[in-house]
C-alpha cells in the first residue's frame, strides 16, 4: 500500500530490533512565556474584586514558572524541584486551572476581548514580543504552552535515567504506555488550538501571530504528537510476540503518514527563529529512520 514500513522484513519477525536503541528524544519547540498582566485596571468594574484577583493570582503564577522553567527546558534530565514534585508538571496544572476560567470569560463576556492587552515572548528569541488585545490569543498561546510541555514530559519519560536503569524491562515499557497517553493529549490541545480557537480570531490577526502559532505549525506539531505516539505503539508491537503482522503494517503505515502529512504542512514555512529549519531536519531525520 506504499507504506516504507509495511513490508514482512521490516514490519514482522525477519528484522531484529536492538534491546538498547539509546535515548529517543522527541522534538520540543521553545516555550512561549506571559509578559506581566495587570487585570485590574483594564476590567475597571466588570468583574468582581474576588475574580479579579483569582484571575490575576492564576496568570501570575503562570508567568512566574514559565519564566523559572523555560531556561531549564534545554536540561531534560532535570525532572524535580526540591519537594519532590515535577515543575513541568505544577506548570501544566497552572495553566489548567487557568485555561477553564479563562475561557468562560471569553465566552460570556466581549469586555475581557478588547480591554487587555495580552503580551508573549518565545524563550528562543527574547527581543521580539507578540501582544494582541484580542482574548482569544491568550487562549490560543495557553493552550499551545499547555501542548509544549506535554512534549516536554514526554521526551523525559522517553530518555533512560537512573530510575529506570536497574529493570528496564518494566520500568520503560510504563513510560512509553504513559508517554502514548501524554502525545495524545498535546493533540487534543493543538487539534482544538487549530479548529475551535484560531477561527475566533480575525483574519487580520491571524496573519499577525507569530509562526509558532500559525495554523501550519499548530497542525504540524498535533501530527507529530499522533506520529510519536504511533510511532511507539509499533515498536512495543514489534518487539511484542502476541502482535500480528497486520497490526504491525497498520502501525506502520499510520506513522508514515502522520510524518508525510506534517512535511507538507511545514515545508514551505519560513526559517523564522530557527524552528522551520529545525522541525524540517527532525521530520528528515524520522524519514531516514522510518526507512532503515
Amino acid at each position: 500500500m506504499g507504506c516504507l514500513l509495511s513490508t514482512p522484513e521490516v514490519a514482522g519477525g525477519a528484522r531484529r530490533r536492538p534491546r538498547n536503541i539509546g535515548e529517543v528524544v522527541v522534538f520540543v519547540p521553545g516555550l512561549r512565556i506571559p509578559r506581566p498582566l495587570d487585570f485590574a485596571q483594564p476590567l475597571g468594574d466588570g468583574l468582581s474584586k474576588s475574580l479579579v484577583e483569582r484571575l490575576s493570582a492564576l496568570r501570575t503564577r503562570i508567568e512566574v514558572m514559565a519564566g523559572q522553567e523555560a531556561p531549564m527546558t534545554t536540561k531534560p534530565r532535570r525532572t524535580a524541584t526540591q519537594h519532590g514534585g515535577s515543575t513541568l508538571t505544577d506548570l501544566q496544572q497552572a495553566l489548567e486551572d487557568y485555561l477553564p476560567v479563562l475561557l468562560g470569560l471569553v465566552e460570556n463576556g466581549n469586555w475581557l476581548k478588547h480591554n487587555l492587552r495580552f503580551c508573549w515572548i518565545n524563550q528562543e528569541d527574547d527581543v521580539e514580543e507578540t501582544t494582541m488585545s484580542d482574548s482569544w490569543y491568550e487562549v490560543l498561546s495557553v493552550l499551545h504552552l499547555m501542548a509544549v510541555l506535554l512534549l516536554s514530559q514526554a521526551n523525559l519519560l522517553l530518555l533512560p535515567n537512573k530510575f529506570t536503569s536497574g529493570y528496564q524491562s518494566t520500568a520503560l515499557e510504563d513510560c512509553k504506555r504513559a508517554s502514548i497517553d501524554i502525545f495524545l493529549k498535546a493533540a487534543g490541545y493543538l487539534d482544538f488550538a487549530v479548529q475551535k480557537v484560531l477561527p475566533q480570531l480575525p483574519l487580520e490577526l491571524r496573519n499577525d501571530l507569530p509562526l509558532d502559532l500559525s495554523e501550519g505549525v499548530l497542525k504540524a506539531l498535533c501530527l507529530q504528537a499522533l506520529g510519536q505516539g504511533v510511532e511507539i505503539q509499533l515498536g512495543m508491537a514489534i518487539d511484542s510476540i502476541k502482535a500480528t503482522l497486520a497490526v504491525k503494517r497498520r502501525l506502520a503505515c499510520e506513522m508514515v503518514k502522520y510524518w508525510h502529512q506534517a512535511e507538507e504542512y511545514i515545508k514551505d514555512l519560513p526559517l523564522a527563529n530557527g524552528w522551520g529549519e529545525k522541525h524540517k531536519l527532525f521530520i528528515q531525520w524520522k524519514h531516514i529512520e522510518a526507512k532503515v
